[in-house]
């Protein structure tokens, strides 16, 4: 919502700007009276979050101001911060603002902008590691954050399940294998669907392969014979472009991983078999 002021003379120009200063002085007051030292400022859309003139009165009140935070940043920074944002002047006290050693203010070029570093919090809710990622381009700058957002997710996954087991396929085939053998003692339809499952399996080592620029059916065959013979951890070693043992070769992998992606599937083809029928709308 904007409005408009209307300014006829030199005199209510002066009141006008007599105000304002008097307003700001008044904002800054309140905030240095909760003993707070560095101020951050979320960015605003309509216009900008803060003048000149109020930056100048938080220097002479030796407050530091980090302005244009985005609005889904203020939830993450508050959260690792251990702080709790403040809509207006009124609910801004003391009880909601952290404790910090050393926050300093690092320029990385006049093109770049800078970076803000906030060490030795002592009122965060959790550690917090920042990584700055820099590319020469917005493309190697994606591939980059999502190698980094798959390691991460690596860690997640054994920090909830302290388990790894062999990389390379070897699970999805060692259980492919044993499906296979137990469905040859059931018979009828259950049978069928067994197999089947079993065969749905096969299709990561061959994916995998196919990948890798390998000839997928001939390893998937020479893969299956290794853990018929009872090569419980033999793999594909895309390196090499062979089976091979995947523990002597250290490829592995969080056992947290191969079980949710089983059960995510194994409960998606359920729910499909539930369905009765599909009615088309437009």
């Amino acid at each position: 919502m904007e409005s408009n002021i209307q300014v006829r003379d030199y005199a209510q120009m002066d009141r006008l700007l007599r105000e304002e200063r008097t307003l700001l002085a008044k904002m800054v007051k309140q905030i240095a009276k909760t003993g707070c030292n560095v101020l951050l400022v979320q960015k605003s859309i309509l216009r900008d979050a803060v003048t000149d003139l109020s930056l100048d009165f938080c220097a002479k009140a030796k407050i530091m101001v980090v302005k244009d935070i985005e609005r889904e940043d203020i939830e993450f920074i508050s959260k690792i911060l251990g702080v709790e944002a403040a809509a207006t002047l009124d609910t801004f006290t003391t009880d909601k603002l952290a404790k910090a050693d050393l926050v300093m203010e690092e320029k990385l070029g006049s093109e770049l902008g800078s970076i803000v570093r906030f060490t030795g919090l002592q009122s965060s809710k959790g550690g917090c590691v920042s990584v700055l990622v820099r590319a020469s381009n917005q493309m190697l700058l994606d591939e980059t954050e999502r190698s980094i957002h798959d390691a991460l997710c690596v860690v997640r996954s054994l920090v909830k399940k302290k388990a790894l087991i062999a990389g390379g396929a070897a699970p999805e085939m060692e259980v492919a294998q044993k499906l296979d053998a137990w469905a040859r003692t059931i018979g009828g339809i259950t049978q069928v669907c067994i197999e089947h499952y079993a065969e749905a399996l096969e299709l990561v080592p061959y994916t995998l392969a196919e990948n890798a620029g390998m000839q997928p059916v001939e390893i998937v065959t020479q893969l299956r014979a290794a853990h018929a013979k009872g090569e419980k951890s033999a793999g594909i070693n895309v390196k090499k472009g062979c089976i091979s043992d995947m523990f002597q070769e250290n490829v592995v992998q969080p056992l947290l991983v191969s079980t949710s992606a089983i059960n995510m599937a194994t409960e998606t083809v359920r729910m499909i078999l539930k369905i009765d029928d599909i009615v088309l709308t437009r």
